[in-house]
């Protein structure tokens, strides 16, 4: 559920809506994309995630662009939905002079792990008419993306990727790490820049000891 924000919607027609979803076989998840946890935290209260409840397994997705915006209305409104069972995603965008800079990221990404809301994707700002002054590089995204890792954990870097025009779905933006894999082995890069070979085979005593 998305266009718009399903969660500005009054409880009773929201639930109508919920329960006709309900209604259908083969929907198996329900995912809420939602900006009320950010913008409106008061608007998860008890009553929104006791209903809620009733509809599980639901999914929420929401939007912190910025460590600034986690507060502590908006850590209450996410503890509401973890401890009504309700799991919460992030998806950020890449916003330029805002959040394209690895210390704001890996702090936001640290925060919100620290709340129980796993960093999902990272958006590339879409060329959409009159945000092109947000709108920062593909390579300076991937660089902020090698950056992170190696200095937080896994759970804290989410998938960068793009949205295609078109209707081409999402591509996914990551560091390559791999540079060749010929014969019995791949060569790779280390985030400290170092070449390392991987052996497909055990090779015995040559390989004794690389893992230690």
């Amino acid at each position: 559920m998305s266009g718009g924000d399903p969660l500005y919607l009054r409880d009773s027609i929201l639930e109508e809506v919920l329960r006709r979803l309900r209604s259908i076989p083969h929907v198996e998840v329900i995912r809420i994309g939602t900006r009320a946890p950010v913008t409106l935290p008061m608007r998860i209260d008890d009553d929104l995630c006791s209903m809620l409840r009733r509809y599980r397994p639901i999914w929420v997705n929401t939007q912190f662009n910025h460590p600034r915006e986690i507060t502590a209305q908006s850590k209450l409104a996410v503890d509401r939905l973890v401890t009504s069972g309700i799991p919460v995603c992030n998806q950020a965008v890449l916003l330029k002079g805002i959040n394209d800079d690895i210390k704001i990221l890996k702090e936001l990404f640290q925060r919100l792990q620290a709340i129980c809301v796993k960093p999902y994707y990272l958006f590339h700002c879409d060329p959409v008419m009159g945000t092109d002054h947000f709108r920062t590089t593909l390579s300076k995204g991937m660089a902020i993306m090698e950056g992170l890792w190696g200095k937080i954990g896994g759970l804290c870097i989410p998938h960068y990727v793009v949205d295609l025009p078109n209707a081409g779905g999402k591509a996914p933006l990551m560091p390559t790490y791999l540079l060749s894999m010929d014969g019995g082995e791949a060569i790779f890069r280390t985030i400290d820049g170092d070449i390392v070979k991987y052996p497909f085979r055990d090779r015995g005593s040559l390989g004794s000891g690389i893992w230690t």
